[in-house]
């Protein structure tokens, strides 16, 4: 990318013309649209996960260390707190790392096939979608594979269709 120099005889406008468009080009790479949908997945999977785990009622509240050991109530409020922040922390972290993954890998497969295709369609989140599915499910086998890939694919194709609606103005 060729950013602007400062002192390169172009006029403020110019430059900022120039930057819009050294920005817009870089906003057109999949590696970079790959890069921002994971990160932005991972936030909010962060966000989703926190909100889960607090509210979910398998948490280690039940007993202090596991099976067969004292409840967790039984301990002194400061300990319960620690055991239900560490809880809400460890799911917090792992719902945010799946949602980042699926994230970057659909994002990343979309801009590959929208390049291949050389076409913005509904198909190339359907496309997508079904790769996206099928690569998350196949260490299940090819049962699930198939299986992820027609859940990805509505997933997608759905998204899309919402996504492509005309606006209320």
């Amino acid at each position: 990318m060729n950013f602007p120099r400062p002192n390169s005889g172009l006029s403020e406008a110019e430059q900022q013309a120039a930057m819009a468009k050294t920005m817009e080009n870089a906003m057109q790479n999949c590696f970079v649209k790959s890069a921002i949908s994971g990160v932005m997945g991972f936030g909010m999977g962060g966000l989703f996960g926190l909100f889960m785990a607090s509210m979910a009622y398998d948490t280690p509240y039940h007993t202090a260390g596991g099976a067969g050991t004292a409840p967790i109530t039984s301990l002194p409020l400061r300990q319960q707190l620690q055991h239900g922040f560490k809880d809400m922390g460890q799911r917090s972290w792992s719902t945010a790392r799946n949602f980042g993954k699926v994230g970057a890998l659909f994002a990343g497969i979309e801009c590959g096939v929208e390049g291949f295709r050389a076409k913005n369609d509904l198909a190339n989140g359907a496309i997508s979608g079904c790769l996206t599915g099928a690569i998350l499910a196949r260490n299940a086998g090819p049962q699930a594979a198939a299986g992820g890939c027609a859940a990805f694919a509505a997933f997608g194709l759905a998204i899309d269709a919402w996504m492509r609606q005309p606006k209320d103005e």
